[in-house]
Protein backbone atom coordinates (compact mmCIF):
# COMPACT_ATOMS: atom_id res chain seq x y z
CA UNK A 1 0.00 0.00 0.00
CA UNK A 2 1.66 3.52 -1.00
CA UNK A 3 1.77 6.19 1.29
CA UNK A 4 -1.13 8.40 0.34
CA UNK A 5 -3.44 5.14 0.16
CA UNK A 6 -2.18 4.45 3.75
CA UNK A 7 -3.10 7.84 5.12
CA UNK A 8 -6.63 7.62 3.10
CA UNK A 9 -7.59 4.84 5.07
CA UNK A 10 -7.72 5.74 7.98
CA UNK A 11 -10.35 7.37 10.11
CA UNK A 12 -11.25 11.25 10.16
CA UNK A 13 -9.70 11.68 13.51
CA UNK A 14 -6.44 9.85 12.91
CA UNK A 15 -5.76 11.81 9.88
CA UNK A 16 -6.29 15.08 11.57
CA UNK A 17 -3.93 13.68 14.75
CA UNK A 18 -1.35 12.62 12.23
CA UNK A 19 -1.88 16.10 10.14
CA UNK A 20 -1.18 17.95 13.46
CA UNK A 21 1.93 15.95 13.71
CA UNK A 22 3.03 16.55 10.29
CA UNK A 23 2.60 20.08 11.07
CA UNK A 24 4.30 20.74 14.27
CA UNK A 25 7.37 18.92 12.41
CA UNK A 26 7.23 21.26 9.20
CA UNK A 27 7.25 24.40 11.09
CA UNK A 28 8.70 23.67 14.88
CA UNK A 29 10.85 21.02 14.07
CA UNK A 30 9.70 18.72 17.25
CA UNK A 31 6.36 17.53 18.83
CA UNK A 32 5.85 15.35 21.97
CA UNK A 33 3.58 12.91 23.58
CA UNK A 34 2.04 16.52 25.67
CA UNK A 35 1.51 18.47 22.37
CA UNK A 36 -1.32 15.51 21.17
CA UNK A 37 -2.19 15.01 24.69
CA UNK A 38 -3.38 19.11 24.88
CA UNK A 39 -4.29 19.49 21.36
CA UNK A 40 -6.63 16.61 21.05
CA UNK A 41 -7.43 15.39 24.98
CA UNK A 42 -6.24 11.96 23.89
CA UNK A 43 -4.68 9.78 26.70
CA UNK A 44 -0.69 8.94 26.59
CA UNK A 45 -0.69 6.00 25.55
CA UNK A 46 -2.98 7.34 22.54
CA UNK A 47 -0.59 9.82 21.53
CA UNK A 48 2.51 7.34 21.71
CA UNK A 49 0.01 4.74 18.91
CA UNK A 50 0.22 8.15 16.92
CA UNK A 51 3.36 9.15 16.75
CA UNK A 52 4.29 5.58 16.01
CA UNK A 53 1.78 5.61 13.68
CA UNK A 54 3.40 8.44 11.74
CA UNK A 55 6.93 7.24 11.81
CA UNK A 56 5.58 3.75 10.31
CA UNK A 57 4.11 5.47 7.25
CA UNK A 58 6.66 8.44 7.05
CA UNK A 59 9.84 6.80 8.65
CA UNK A 60 11.86 9.55 7.08
CA UNK A 61 10.08 12.83 8.36
CA UNK A 62 10.76 11.64 12.37
CA UNK A 63 13.38 10.62 14.05
CA UNK A 64 13.40 10.56 18.63
CA UNK A 65 15.53 12.07 20.43
CA UNK A 66 15.98 9.79 23.87
CA UNK A 67 17.89 12.09 25.74
CA UNK A 68 15.13 14.81 25.68
CA UNK A 69 11.92 12.08 24.68
CA UNK A 70 10.88 14.11 22.32
CA UNK A 71 10.86 13.66 18.38
CA UNK A 72 12.27 15.67 15.96
CA UNK A 73 12.56 16.38 12.07
CA UNK A 74 13.97 13.88 10.12
CA UNK A 75 16.83 15.46 7.68
CA UNK A 76 14.71 13.75 4.83
CA UNK A 77 11.53 15.26 5.68
CA UNK A 78 8.77 15.39 3.06
CA UNK A 79 5.59 16.58 4.30
CA UNK A 80 2.86 13.79 4.06
CA UNK A 81 -0.03 16.49 4.04
CA UNK A 82 -0.92 19.28 2.04
CA UNK A 83 -0.32 22.63 4.19
CA UNK A 84 -2.72 25.06 2.86
CA UNK A 85 -0.54 28.74 3.47
CA UNK A 86 -3.73 30.78 4.74
CA UNK A 87 -4.75 27.92 7.42
CA UNK A 88 -0.95 27.35 8.16
CA UNK A 89 -0.61 31.47 8.99
CA UNK A 90 -3.77 31.75 10.87
CA UNK A 91 -2.30 28.95 12.94
CA UNK A 92 0.36 30.51 13.35
CA UNK A 93 -1.24 33.46 14.29
CA UNK A 94 -4.00 32.90 15.99
CA UNK A 95 -4.09 29.48 17.45
CA UNK A 96 -5.80 26.50 16.72
CA UNK A 97 -9.53 27.24 17.97
CA UNK A 98 -12.08 24.94 18.65
CA UNK A 99 -14.72 27.07 19.26
CA UNK A 100 -15.25 26.29 22.92
CA UNK A 101 -13.37 29.91 23.90
CA UNK A 102 -15.07 31.82 26.56
CA UNK A 103 -15.78 35.46 25.53
CA UNK A 104 -13.04 36.45 27.82
CA UNK A 105 -10.54 33.64 26.61
CA UNK A 106 -8.51 34.59 23.44
CA UNK A 107 -6.40 32.67 21.14
CA UNK A 108 -3.00 32.58 21.69
CA UNK A 109 -0.41 32.59 18.83
CA UNK A 110 1.71 29.65 18.28
CA UNK A 111 5.03 31.28 17.29
CA UNK A 112 5.58 35.56 18.19
CA UNK A 113 3.04 36.94 15.58
CA UNK A 114 1.72 40.48 15.00
CA UNK A 115 -1.05 41.43 12.45
CA UNK A 116 -2.63 44.44 11.69
CA UNK A 117 -6.05 44.83 13.89
CA UNK A 118 -8.95 44.41 12.63
CA UNK A 119 -11.22 47.73 13.09
CA UNK A 120 -14.65 46.20 12.42
CA UNK A 121 -15.78 42.60 13.46
CA UNK A 122 -19.49 41.18 12.77
CA UNK A 123 -21.73 40.63 15.45
CA UNK A 124 -22.10 36.73 16.28
CA UNK A 125 -26.18 37.10 16.16
CA UNK A 126 -26.29 38.70 13.41
CA UNK A 127 -23.95 36.67 11.13
CA UNK A 128 -25.00 33.50 12.50
CA UNK A 129 -28.85 33.93 11.04
CA UNK A 130 -27.41 35.14 7.79
CA UNK A 131 -25.28 32.34 7.67
CA UNK A 132 -28.73 29.92 7.95
CA UNK A 133 -30.66 31.99 5.66
CA UNK A 134 -28.01 31.37 3.24
CA UNK A 135 -27.22 27.50 3.93
CA UNK A 136 -31.13 27.61 3.83
CA UNK A 137 -31.63 29.70 0.68
CA UNK A 138 -34.39 31.57 2.50
CA UNK A 139 -35.11 35.37 2.48
CA UNK A 140 -34.59 37.17 5.61
CA UNK A 141 -36.47 40.39 6.95
CA UNK A 142 -33.37 43.23 8.44
CA UNK A 143 -32.87 46.62 9.34
CA UNK A 144 -30.25 47.97 7.58
CA UNK A 145 -28.20 50.99 8.36
CA UNK A 146 -27.37 52.78 4.74
CA UNK A 147 -24.98 55.60 4.45
CA UNK A 148 -27.30 57.10 1.63
CA UNK A 149 -30.65 56.45 3.04
CA UNK A 150 -30.65 56.08 6.46
CA UNK A 151 -32.12 53.13 8.46
CA UNK A 152 -34.42 51.13 6.86
CA UNK A 153 -36.39 47.28 6.76
CA UNK A 154 -35.56 45.61 3.98
CA UNK A 155 -35.98 41.67 3.00
CA UNK A 156 -32.95 40.48 1.26
CA UNK A 157 -32.00 37.00 0.22
CA UNK A 158 -28.48 36.70 1.06
CA UNK A 159 -26.48 33.71 -1.17
CA UNK A 160 -22.55 34.76 0.01
CA UNK A 161 -20.16 36.50 2.18
CA UNK A 162 -17.04 38.53 0.92
CA UNK A 163 -14.23 39.28 2.70
CA UNK A 164 -12.90 42.46 1.35
CA UNK A 165 -10.46 42.81 3.77
CA UNK A 166 -11.55 45.65 5.67
CA UNK A 167 -15.26 44.53 6.84
CA UNK A 168 -17.05 41.20 5.60
CA UNK A 169 -20.35 42.51 3.69
CA UNK A 170 -23.15 39.56 2.10
CA UNK A 171 -24.36 39.39 -1.47
CA UNK A 172 -28.02 39.56 -1.72
CA UNK A 173 -31.03 40.07 -3.82
CA UNK A 174 -32.77 43.20 -2.32
CA UNK A 175 -36.42 43.49 -2.93
CA UNK A 176 -36.47 47.07 -1.94
CA UNK A 177 -34.56 48.43 -4.53
CA UNK A 178 -35.20 44.83 -7.11
CA UNK A 179 -31.53 44.91 -7.56
CA UNK A 180 -28.40 42.24 -6.18
CA UNK A 181 -26.32 44.70 -3.90
CA UNK A 182 -23.12 44.02 -1.35
CA UNK A 183 -24.72 45.03 2.47
CA UNK A 184 -22.26 45.17 5.08
CA UNK A 185 -22.63 42.99 7.86
CA UNK A 186 -21.93 45.29 10.48
CA UNK A 187 -24.83 47.49 9.51
CA UNK A 188 -27.04 45.07 9.49
CA UNK A 189 -29.58 44.57 12.68
CA UNK A 190 -32.51 41.96 13.37
CA UNK A 191 -31.82 39.49 10.99
CA UNK A 192 -35.54 37.28 10.87
CA UNK A 193 -35.74 33.98 8.48
CA UNK A 194 -38.24 33.98 6.58
CA UNK A 195 -40.27 30.32 5.74
CA UNK A 196 -40.31 31.06 1.88
CA UNK A 197 -38.75 30.26 -0.91
CA UNK A 198 -37.26 32.83 -3.21
CA UNK A 199 -38.43 33.92 -6.31
CA UNK A 200 -36.79 33.13 -9.48
CA UNK A 201 -35.15 35.87 -10.34
CA UNK A 202 -33.70 36.50 -6.73
CA UNK A 203 -31.15 33.39 -6.98
CA UNK A 204 -27.22 34.05 -7.33
CA UNK A 205 -27.50 32.38 -11.09
CA UNK A 206 -29.34 35.80 -11.79
CA UNK A 207 -26.76 38.28 -10.87
CA UNK A 208 -24.77 39.30 -13.74
CA UNK A 209 -21.90 41.04 -11.08
CA UNK A 210 -21.62 37.76 -9.43
CA UNK A 211 -21.22 35.05 -12.20
CA UNK A 212 -19.20 37.44 -14.71
CA UNK A 213 -15.46 36.55 -14.26
CA UNK A 214 -13.16 39.15 -15.57
CA UNK A 215 -10.16 38.31 -16.37
CA UNK A 216 -6.88 41.01 -14.93
CA UNK A 217 -3.17 40.71 -15.39
CA UNK A 218 -1.28 42.72 -12.84
CA UNK A 219 2.66 43.34 -13.45
CA UNK A 220 4.79 45.54 -11.37
CA UNK A 221 4.36 49.19 -11.36
CA UNK A 222 6.56 50.13 -14.83
CA UNK A 223 8.15 53.04 -11.87
CA UNK A 224 10.15 50.65 -10.13
CA UNK A 225 13.62 50.81 -10.50
CA UNK A 226 13.69 47.11 -9.31
CA UNK A 227 10.14 45.09 -10.72
CA UNK A 228 12.47 41.67 -10.18
CA UNK A 229 11.88 42.22 -6.98
CA UNK A 230 7.93 42.56 -6.83
CA UNK A 231 7.98 39.66 -9.13
CA UNK A 232 9.14 37.98 -5.71
CA UNK A 233 7.25 39.04 -3.83
CA UNK A 234 4.07 37.58 -5.48
CA UNK A 235 5.41 34.76 -6.44
CA UNK A 236 5.24 36.19 -10.35
CA UNK A 237 5.77 33.48 -13.52
CA UNK A 238 6.54 35.41 -17.06
CA UNK A 239 6.47 38.67 -15.02
CA UNK A 240 2.84 39.07 -13.93
CA UNK A 241 0.24 37.79 -12.03
CA UNK A 242 -2.84 36.92 -13.74
CA UNK A 243 -6.42 35.83 -12.01
CA UNK A 244 -9.64 35.08 -12.71
CA UNK A 245 -12.38 36.73 -10.05
CA UNK A 246 -15.94 37.74 -10.06
CA UNK A 247 -16.96 40.99 -11.19
CA UNK A 248 -18.34 41.79 -7.99
CA UNK A 249 -15.49 41.27 -5.91
CA UNK A 250 -12.98 42.84 -8.62
CA UNK A 251 -13.29 46.12 -6.83
CA UNK A 252 -12.57 45.32 -3.33
CA UNK A 253 -9.65 43.32 -4.73
CA UNK A 254 -7.78 45.78 -6.65
CA UNK A 255 -8.17 48.38 -3.57
CA UNK A 256 -7.43 45.89 -0.55
CA UNK A 257 -3.97 45.24 -2.98
CA UNK A 258 -3.33 48.90 -3.50
CA UNK A 259 -3.33 48.18 -7.28
CA UNK A 260 -2.61 50.85 -9.69
CA UNK A 261 -5.63 50.86 -12.52
CA UNK A 262 -5.21 54.24 -14.13
CA UNK A 263 -4.52 53.61 -18.15
CA UNK A 264 -0.85 55.59 -17.65
CA UNK A 265 -0.12 54.24 -14.58
CA UNK A 266 0.20 57.81 -13.00
CA UNK A 267 0.12 56.84 -9.03
CA UNK A 268 3.05 57.26 -7.86
CA UNK A 269 3.09 56.77 -4.02
CA UNK A 270 4.64 54.03 -2.06
CA UNK A 271 1.76 51.88 -1.51
CA UNK A 272 1.34 51.37 -5.75
CA UNK A 273 4.08 48.42 -6.29
CA UNK A 274 1.53 46.61 -8.72
CA UNK A 275 -0.40 47.88 -12.20
CA UNK A 276 -3.36 46.66 -14.18
CA UNK A 277 -2.28 46.16 -17.49
CA UNK A 278 -5.08 46.42 -18.95
CA UNK A 279 -7.49 48.95 -17.46
CA UNK A 280 -10.08 48.24 -19.75
CA UNK A 281 -10.67 44.51 -17.90
CA UNK A 282 -12.80 46.54 -15.59
CA UNK A 283 -15.50 47.71 -18.27
CA UNK A 284 -19.16 46.88 -16.80
CA UNK A 285 -17.76 46.25 -13.45
CA UNK A 286 -20.07 48.22 -11.08
CA UNK A 287 -17.94 48.41 -8.28
CA UNK A 288 -14.41 49.31 -10.29
CA UNK A 289 -15.12 52.86 -8.87
CA UNK A 290 -13.49 51.21 -5.75
CA UNK A 291 -10.06 50.30 -7.59
CA UNK A 292 -7.50 53.19 -7.36
CA UNK A 293 -6.92 55.71 -10.38
CA UNK A 294 -9.99 53.60 -12.51
CA UNK A 295 -11.41 55.98 -14.72
CA UNK A 296 -14.15 54.44 -17.10
CA UNK A 297 -13.57 54.90 -20.96
CA UNK A 298 -15.09 57.83 -22.47
CA UNK A 299 -17.52 56.91 -25.75
CA UNK A 300 -16.53 58.38 -29.03
CA UNK A 301 -19.26 60.79 -30.44
CA UNK A 302 -18.81 59.95 -34.44
CA UNK A 303 -18.51 63.36 -36.36
CA UNK A 304 -20.81 64.08 -38.77
CA UNK A 305 -19.00 64.24 -42.34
Amino acid sequence: MTQPQRVESLSHAQRERLAYIDFRLYFFGEIGRPDLIERFGVAPAGATRDLALYREIAPQNITFDGSHKIYRIGQAFSPLFDHAPQRVLSALALGFGDGVNGPNQSLQPLLPCESPTALSHPKMDVLAPICRAIHAKRPVSIRYHSMSSGESERVIVPFALVDTGLRWHVRAFDRKSGEFRDFVVTRIEAPTLLDEEPQANERPDNDIQWTRIVELELVPHPRLERPEIIRMDYGMTDGSIRMRVRAAVAGYMLLRWSVDCSPDHRLKDEQYRLWLSDPLALYGVENAKLAPGYQAPVAKIARKG
